[in-house]
Protein backbone atom coordinates (compact mmCIF):
# COMPACT_ATOMS: atom_id res chain seq x y z
CA UNK A 1 0.00 0.00 0.00
CA UNK A 2 1.32 3.14 -1.05
CA UNK A 3 2.27 6.21 1.73
CA UNK A 4 -0.58 8.51 0.09
CA UNK A 5 -3.26 5.59 0.40
CA UNK A 6 -2.15 4.97 4.49
CA UNK A 7 -2.37 8.44 5.44
CA UNK A 8 -5.59 9.22 7.93
CA UNK A 9 -7.54 11.96 5.62
CA UNK A 10 -10.10 13.77 7.95
CA UNK A 11 -12.60 15.87 6.16
CA UNK A 12 -14.53 18.17 8.66
CA UNK A 13 -17.74 19.45 6.54
CA UNK A 14 -19.29 22.80 8.19
CA UNK A 15 -20.77 25.50 7.37
CA UNK A 16 -19.56 29.29 8.20
CA UNK A 17 -19.17 30.86 11.30
CA UNK A 18 -18.88 27.68 13.20
CA UNK A 19 -16.21 26.39 15.42
CA UNK A 20 -14.48 24.62 12.21
CA UNK A 21 -11.27 26.49 12.83
CA UNK A 22 -10.52 26.19 16.53
CA UNK A 23 -10.70 22.84 15.33
CA UNK A 24 -7.97 22.99 12.34
CA UNK A 25 -5.84 24.38 15.70
CA UNK A 26 -6.59 21.81 17.44
CA UNK A 27 -5.78 18.86 14.35
CA UNK A 28 -2.80 21.22 13.80
CA UNK A 29 -1.55 20.95 16.86
CA UNK A 30 -1.09 17.26 17.07
CA UNK A 31 2.10 17.03 15.61
CA UNK A 32 1.61 14.65 13.19
CA UNK A 33 -1.35 15.80 11.44
CA UNK A 34 -1.04 18.66 8.56
CA UNK A 35 -3.95 20.75 7.60
CA UNK A 36 -5.74 22.48 4.31
CA UNK A 37 -7.88 25.42 4.98
CA UNK A 38 -11.15 25.51 3.29
CA UNK A 39 -9.72 24.12 -0.53
CA UNK A 40 -12.24 24.44 -2.64
CA UNK A 41 -12.69 28.40 -1.77
CA UNK A 42 -11.25 30.10 -4.79
CA UNK A 43 -13.07 27.46 -7.32
CA UNK A 44 -16.16 28.28 -5.26
CA UNK A 45 -15.94 32.16 -5.54
CA UNK A 46 -14.86 32.17 -8.90
CA UNK A 47 -17.68 29.95 -9.94
CA UNK A 48 -20.38 32.19 -8.47
CA UNK A 49 -19.12 35.43 -8.55
CA UNK A 50 -20.04 36.03 -5.23
CA UNK A 51 -18.31 39.26 -3.41
CA UNK A 52 -16.61 37.85 -0.57
CA UNK A 53 -13.81 40.10 1.95
CA UNK A 54 -10.71 39.28 0.05
CA UNK A 55 -12.72 37.74 -2.71
CA UNK A 56 -9.89 38.64 -5.88
CA UNK A 57 -7.15 37.95 -3.13
CA UNK A 58 -8.65 34.52 -2.25
CA UNK A 59 -9.07 33.52 -6.11
CA UNK A 60 -5.51 35.02 -7.26
CA UNK A 61 -4.12 32.70 -3.94
CA UNK A 62 -5.97 29.28 -4.47
CA UNK A 63 -6.68 26.95 -7.21
CA UNK A 64 -9.86 27.45 -9.53
CA UNK A 65 -10.22 24.02 -10.87
CA UNK A 66 -12.01 21.49 -8.42
CA UNK A 67 -10.83 18.63 -10.11
CA UNK A 68 -7.10 19.64 -9.49
CA UNK A 69 -7.77 20.78 -5.89
CA UNK A 70 -9.44 17.09 -5.26
CA UNK A 71 -6.38 15.10 -6.92
CA UNK A 72 -4.05 17.23 -4.64
CA UNK A 73 -6.67 16.21 -1.64
CA UNK A 74 -6.50 12.50 -2.16
CA UNK A 75 -2.49 12.63 -3.15
CA UNK A 76 0.55 12.58 -0.87
CA UNK A 77 -0.57 14.87 2.65
CA UNK A 78 1.81 18.10 3.11
CA UNK A 79 5.03 17.16 4.95
CA UNK A 80 4.43 13.44 4.55
CA UNK A 81 1.65 13.40 7.61
CA UNK A 82 -0.02 10.72 8.73
CA UNK A 83 -2.94 12.37 9.56
CA UNK A 84 -4.49 15.16 7.03
CA UNK A 85 -7.56 17.45 8.34
CA UNK A 86 -8.93 19.09 5.40
CA UNK A 87 -11.65 21.97 6.30
CA UNK A 88 -14.55 22.23 4.46
CA UNK A 89 -17.19 24.19 3.80
CA UNK A 90 -20.23 22.10 2.84
CA UNK A 91 -21.64 24.69 0.65
CA UNK A 92 -18.35 25.13 -1.73
CA UNK A 93 -19.70 21.36 -3.22
CA UNK A 94 -21.38 23.58 -5.99
CA UNK A 95 -24.18 21.58 -8.42
CA UNK A 96 -21.73 20.84 -11.57
CA UNK A 97 -19.13 19.04 -9.04
CA UNK A 98 -18.85 15.38 -8.91
CA UNK A 99 -19.01 13.92 -5.34
CA UNK A 100 -17.00 10.21 -5.75
CA UNK A 101 -14.46 11.65 -4.67
CA UNK A 102 -15.60 12.04 -1.24
CA UNK A 103 -15.70 8.51 -0.64
CA UNK A 104 -11.78 8.43 0.15
CA UNK A 105 -11.53 10.68 3.12
CA UNK A 106 -13.28 10.13 6.96
CA UNK A 107 -16.04 12.46 6.78
CA UNK A 108 -17.33 14.01 9.26
CA UNK A 109 -20.18 16.65 9.65
CA UNK A 110 -19.88 19.63 12.17
CA UNK A 111 -23.24 21.19 12.82
CA UNK A 112 -23.90 24.62 14.73
CA UNK A 113 -27.59 26.24 15.98
CA UNK A 114 -28.34 28.13 12.48
CA UNK A 115 -29.97 31.49 14.71
CA UNK A 116 -26.28 31.53 16.11
CA UNK A 117 -24.81 30.60 12.07
CA UNK A 118 -27.02 33.37 11.11
CA UNK A 119 -26.34 36.25 13.78
CA UNK A 120 -22.42 36.04 13.51
CA UNK A 121 -22.74 35.68 9.47
CA UNK A 122 -24.34 39.13 9.17
CA UNK A 123 -21.82 41.02 10.90
CA UNK A 124 -19.47 40.03 8.02
CA UNK A 125 -21.98 39.87 5.20
CA UNK A 126 -24.75 42.45 3.97
CA UNK A 127 -27.05 39.02 2.55
CA UNK A 128 -27.42 35.75 3.63
CA UNK A 129 -29.21 32.68 2.18
CA UNK A 130 -30.14 29.23 3.09
CA UNK A 131 -27.33 27.76 0.94
CA UNK A 132 -24.83 30.13 1.87
CA UNK A 133 -24.61 28.56 5.75
CA UNK A 134 -24.47 25.26 4.33
CA UNK A 135 -27.24 23.77 6.33
CA UNK A 136 -29.49 22.11 3.36
CA UNK A 137 -25.75 21.28 2.08
CA UNK A 138 -25.03 18.86 4.99
CA UNK A 139 -27.81 17.22 4.76
CA UNK A 140 -27.75 16.19 1.19
CA UNK A 141 -24.27 15.14 1.83
CA UNK A 142 -25.16 13.04 5.26
CA UNK A 143 -27.75 11.91 2.55
CA UNK A 144 -25.15 10.73 -0.39
CA UNK A 145 -22.55 9.15 2.43
CA UNK A 146 -25.29 7.30 4.25
CA UNK A 147 -26.28 5.58 0.89
CA UNK A 148 -22.80 3.97 0.53
CA UNK A 149 -22.79 2.93 3.67
CA UNK A 150 -20.68 5.30 5.60
CA UNK A 151 -23.19 7.69 7.36
CA UNK A 152 -20.73 9.98 8.35
CA UNK A 153 -20.35 11.16 12.48
CA UNK A 154 -22.05 14.40 13.41
CA UNK A 155 -20.71 16.79 15.90
CA UNK A 156 -22.95 19.90 16.93
CA UNK A 157 -20.38 22.75 18.40
CA UNK A 158 -22.49 23.21 21.16
CA UNK A 159 -21.94 19.82 22.86
CA UNK A 160 -18.72 19.69 21.50
CA UNK A 161 -17.98 22.65 23.31
CA UNK A 162 -19.28 21.61 26.61
CA UNK A 163 -16.78 18.58 26.53
CA UNK A 164 -14.56 18.93 23.87
CA UNK A 165 -12.05 15.77 25.45
CA UNK A 166 -14.80 13.27 25.41
CA UNK A 167 -16.21 14.23 21.66
CA UNK A 168 -12.24 14.12 20.45
CA UNK A 169 -11.42 11.05 21.85
CA UNK A 170 -14.23 9.28 20.73
CA UNK A 171 -13.36 10.72 17.05
CA UNK A 172 -9.92 9.91 16.97
CA UNK A 173 -11.54 6.17 18.02
CA UNK A 174 -13.50 6.14 15.22
CA UNK A 175 -10.87 6.96 13.04
CA UNK A 176 -8.64 4.50 14.57
CA UNK A 177 -5.75 7.08 15.51
CA UNK A 178 -4.92 7.90 19.29
CA UNK A 179 -6.12 10.85 21.10
CA UNK A 180 -3.75 13.05 22.42
CA UNK A 181 -3.95 15.99 24.58
CA UNK A 182 -2.29 18.43 22.65
CA UNK A 183 -5.36 18.94 20.21
CA UNK A 184 -7.09 20.66 23.57
CA UNK A 185 -4.74 23.93 23.49
CA UNK A 186 -2.60 25.92 21.40
CA UNK A 187 -0.38 28.60 20.80
CA UNK A 188 -2.09 31.89 19.89
CA UNK A 189 -1.47 33.62 17.09
CA UNK A 190 -2.15 33.19 13.18
CA UNK A 191 -0.50 30.16 11.06
CA UNK A 192 0.72 29.86 7.25
CA UNK A 193 -1.78 27.21 7.14
CA UNK A 194 -4.37 29.54 7.26
CA UNK A 195 -5.97 30.90 4.48
CA UNK A 196 -5.76 34.31 3.02
CA UNK A 197 -9.26 35.09 4.11
CA UNK A 198 -7.75 34.63 7.72
CA UNK A 199 -7.61 38.65 8.37
CA UNK A 200 -11.48 39.47 7.67
CA UNK A 201 -12.68 36.45 9.55
CA UNK A 202 -10.21 34.80 12.28
CA UNK A 203 -9.38 37.41 14.64
CA UNK A 204 -10.83 35.77 18.26
CA UNK A 205 -9.39 32.19 16.98
CA UNK A 206 -6.17 34.16 16.59
CA UNK A 207 -6.44 35.53 20.27
CA UNK A 208 -7.55 31.83 21.36
CA UNK A 209 -5.39 29.13 22.94
CA UNK A 210 -8.01 26.26 23.61
CA UNK A 211 -11.16 25.72 23.17
CA UNK A 212 -13.90 27.89 25.21
CA UNK A 213 -17.43 27.19 26.87
CA UNK A 214 -20.26 27.93 25.02
CA UNK A 215 -21.77 31.89 26.34
CA UNK A 216 -25.73 31.45 26.05
CA UNK A 217 -26.28 35.09 24.20
CA UNK A 218 -29.42 36.72 23.48
CA UNK A 219 -29.70 36.21 19.65
CA UNK A 220 -32.23 39.07 17.84
CA UNK A 221 -33.14 38.22 14.39
CA UNK A 222 -35.43 39.88 11.84
CA UNK A 223 -36.17 40.24 8.32
CA UNK A 224 -34.63 38.34 6.11
CA UNK A 225 -32.10 36.82 8.18
CA UNK A 226 -34.93 35.29 10.91
CA UNK A 227 -36.49 33.87 7.86
CA UNK A 228 -33.07 32.13 6.90
CA UNK A 229 -33.00 30.53 10.41
CA UNK A 230 -36.05 29.31 10.15
CA UNK A 231 -35.63 27.93 7.13
CA UNK A 232 -32.43 26.15 7.93
CA UNK A 233 -34.10 24.59 11.36
CA UNK A 234 -35.50 21.05 10.13
CA UNK A 235 -32.21 20.59 8.17
CA UNK A 236 -30.20 21.30 11.95
CA UNK A 237 -32.82 19.66 14.04
CA UNK A 238 -32.44 16.43 11.76
CA UNK A 239 -28.75 16.02 11.37
CA UNK A 240 -29.35 17.28 15.37
CA UNK A 241 -30.85 14.05 16.55
CA UNK A 242 -28.16 12.05 14.94
CA UNK A 243 -24.84 13.61 16.41
CA UNK A 244 -22.60 12.18 18.23
CA UNK A 245 -23.17 11.51 22.43
CA UNK A 246 -20.60 11.11 24.78
CA UNK A 247 -20.23 10.57 28.22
Amino acid sequence: MSASAQVVRVAMWSGPRNISTAMMRAWENRGDCAVSDEPLYAHYLDRTGLDHPAREEVIADGDTDWRRVVDSLLGPAPGGAAVWYQKHMTHHLLPHMDHAWIAGLRNVLLIRDPREVVASYVKSRATVTADDIGLPQQVALYDELHATGSPPPILDAGDFLRAPEPHLRALCDWLGIPFTARMLHWPPGRRDSDGIWAPHWYAHVWESTGFEAPVVKQISLSGAAAEVAEQCRPHFERLHAMRMRVE
